[in-house]
């Protein structure tokens, strides 16, 4: 099937248009692609080709000057033309020597036509062959990948693909799973197995990471080419196929391995889900051991096993990870459609996790997914680590429209104190929504909220708000001005007219306006140190107090 849509210079030859012609040279090229027939009969044309072409010419543009005719020629053999057809009468008499030597020496196929011939019926018959063997292609390949998508339904879903993919390619079908042994298909003996491998091995550690959405790469080796497909989702490869050919692949082959790899992918992303829905039934207990219902470490060893002792002396965070779940009619109830996209956050985060060094116990609260993460690389920057995982969260569910915010409590050590990392995990998520430019907020960034947190009477946040800064909120709600946004951004940065103008947006002059205003209301010494540091925690209290303005 594979060959059945390639047009070779030898199956042209065999055409009924071309039963008055002959090859003058280079029968070595008989082999190449015909994808598209030109007339040119200009002397200077090589921008308007694309390779692969069959050109078509009377001779008008060179006649029989040779120096002519070696540009010409030299123009096709540069923009990798698959062959030239000249028609013997009007122009050219016969061929010289010089210019079959010049194109043997290529391997370039000299078709002579030895009478006239209608080129356009040449064109037309050539362009509809062409073009119904690319739409049988195209038909083939849907009834393929139907074919994929239903065998990975199957028990041997992935081996019954690697078989169809070997039958409709005739190369050798090596598939490499980063977690179980390879398949190869047809079977290899040992040495070539390892071979491979160790080909694949180098070729992963030259080309570094490659994640599931870089395209197949193939590289020559021994005569054969070989494509190399990564297989998997979510930022993860988890496998690798590679397809060995012993003639060079064409578009065909690019396609149909895609599809296979695509089928999969697919099959594999389908376990894993199951997977993790098993996993998180596994875990609901985190719910318990963070809401201090679990008082004995017993019960955890219960539940966990054999794995208590070792997380157990384990340092871990407690991260929050709150995702917007937009509720649409349909056939799943709310509750469903949060709890399926929570399961798809949580194989993705967990995957990024592990591949962070972090060993995760992840639950799911409402539209909310909490991880406890334990840290199996102490002796490298966890924190830094942690952004990273949050980095690539957050611009994977962007991807999909998604908005992520990021709570992280700070690093604890045994299973019974997880509640405190999951309490300063609460409090920093909450910030994400007061301080509205951050999406992700480690406990330990929180500065003087951290204090403002355990002041559990707010009427004496208020009581203090009104004292520091009644005037400035009292003039902003009577003239809505952004008095208060313009001495949070002057103060921020110490007091510097330059910066606040910059950030503000406004001219100097009206920086000047507002901040005379500013000193009108609050007195001339607002900017004494203490009375400074007052404004300053004034402002987080009001920012705490009505997380909804926008400072």
């Amino acid at each position: 099937m594979h060959q059945h849509y390639q047009l070779t210079v030898e199956e042209v030859l065999e055409r009924p248009s071309f039963q008055h012609a002959y090859i003058a040279a280079g029968a070595k090229g008989l082999g190449r692609l015909v994808r598209w027939v030109h007339i040119i009969e200009v002397i200077q044309f090589e921008q308007l080709l694309q390779g692969g072409e069959m050109i078509l010419t009377t001779g008008a543009a060179f006649k029989n000057d040779t120096d002519l005719f070696m540009t010409y020629l030299n123009q096709l053999i540069h923009r990798n033309v698959t062959c030239l057809c000249i028609e013997m009468g009007h122009y050219i008499s016969s061929v010289p020597q010089a210019w079959m030597d010049a194109a043997e020496a290529h391997d370039f196929p000299l078709i002579i036509f030895s009478e006239a011939v209608r080129f356009i019926t040449i064109t037309q018959d050539i362009h509809a062959h062409i073009i119904n063997q690319q739409h049988k292609v195209l038909q083939d390949l849907e009834k393929i990948s139907r074919e994929f998508h239903r065998m990975t339904l199957t028990s041997q879903g992935v081996t019954h693909v690697l078989a169809l993919l070997q039958s409709s390619t005739k190369g050798q079908v090596i598939y490499a799973p980063v977690d179980v042994p390879p398949k190869f298909t047809p079977p290899l003996g040992k040495k070539e197995s390892a071979q491979w491998l160790a080909f694949l091995a180098r070729r992963s550690i030259e080309s570094g990471n490659d994640g599931p959405n870089v395209g197949p790469f193939h590289e020559e080796v021994e005569g054969r080419t070989v494509i190399v497909q990564p297989v998997g989702a979510m930022g993860k490869t988890w496998a690798h196929i590679l397809l060995v050919l012993d003639r060079k692949p064409q578009e065909y082959e690019y396609l149909i391995l895609d599809s296979a790899s695509l089928s999969i992918a697919q099959d594999l992303l389908r376990k894993r889900y199951m997977e993790e829905r098993k996993l998180y039934s596994q875990t609901l207990w985190v719910d318990d051991l963070l809401h201090m219902r679990i008082h004995d470490e017993e019960q955890i060893k219960g539940l966990i096993g054999a794995e208590f002792r070792r997380l157990n002396a384990f340092t871990y965070r407690v991260i929050l990870i709150e995702f917007d779940q937009e509720h649409e009619d349909g056939g799943a109830t709310e509750d469903e459609g949060i709890e399926s996209a929570g399961l798809h956050l949580s194989l993705a985060a967990r995957s990024i996790f592990e591949g962070q060094l972090f060993h995760p116990l992840i639950t799911l609260k409402h539209n909310r997914l909490v991880v406890v993460a334990f840290d199996k690389a102490p002796q490298k920057a966890a924190k830094e680590r942690l952004k990273h995982v949050c980095e690539l969260i957050r611009g994977m569910k962007e991807n999909e429209g998604i908005q992520l915010k990021i709570g992280i409590g700070l690093p604890n050590q045994k299973f019974l104190q997880a509640h405190r990392s999951y309490q300063q995990a609460l409090q920093a998520l909450s910030l994400t929504v007061t301080l509205q430019q951050k999406n992700v907020m480690f406990y330990d960034e929180l500065g003087v909220f951290e204090l403002l947190f355990h002041i559990a009477d707010k009427e004496i946040l208020a009581s203090f708000i009104r004292s520091y800064l009644g005037p400035i909120l009292e003039h902003d709600s009577q003239k809505g001005s952004e008095l208060l946004r313009t001495l949070k951004v002057y103060l921020d940065h110490d007091g510097s007219k330059q910066i606040a103008a910059q950030q503000l947006f406004i001219v100097r002059q009206s920086l000047y306006y507002r901040l005379d205003k500013i000193e009108e209301l609050l007195g001339a010494d607002y900017m004494n140190s203490e009375k400074r540091l007052a404004l300053q925690v004034a402002i987080r209290a009001y920012q705490l107090l009505h997380p909804e303005k926008k400072l």
